[in-house]
């Protein structure tokens, strides 16, 4: 019967917009299930780190001839970065607490492309980061869904 209560209280205010500035802490599974991020706090300011990739090493056969090595920031437009580890990288920095389940303010790079978009996250739920890259304005951007990983 506690539980009960427990579980409507804590729904009621998710509904109500109460979430704890620190709520996207952990670890989450990127759209794509290729990687896990984990996001940190470090005073008022949020970023997230590269922590787990599903393939660690470039294939056999890699077009740029690195097969069965680690997996490296590659396709950074800075050639002197492009021997970083993936694992380990912060591909997300920047971000503050607006309040109502959203962050803004920050950077998300993407090493797929190694290019750097301005960014803003939403709580869509306790398990659910919605993510938005753009270049300019909001409106120019991509969203990307990640999911919490335990």
């Amino acid at each position: 019967m506690i539980r009960t209560y427990w579980l409507l209280a804590v729904a009621g205010l998710w509904a109500a917009g109460a979430v704890d500035r620190d709520a996207i802490v952990g670890r989450w599974l990127n759209q794509e299930g290729l990687a896990v991020i984990e996001i940190s706090r470090s005073g008022e300011v949020y970023e997230g780190r590269i922590v787990w990739l599903k393939e660690g090493t470039y294939p056999a056969g890699d077009p740029g001839g690195m097969g069965g090595r680690e997996r490296v920031d590659r396709d950074n437009p800075d050639p002197a970065r492009r021997t970083r580890r993936l694992l380990g990288l912060v591909i997300m920095r920047g971000f503050r607490f607006d309040g109502d389940r959203s962050w803004s303010g920050g950077r998300l790079y993407d090493p797929q492309s190694g290019k750097e978009y301005r960014g803003r996250m939403t709580l869509a739920s306790p398990d659910t980061l919605s993510l938005r890259g753009y270049v300019g304005i909001p409106l120019f951007g991509r969203t990307s869904s990640w999911t919490r990983h335990r």
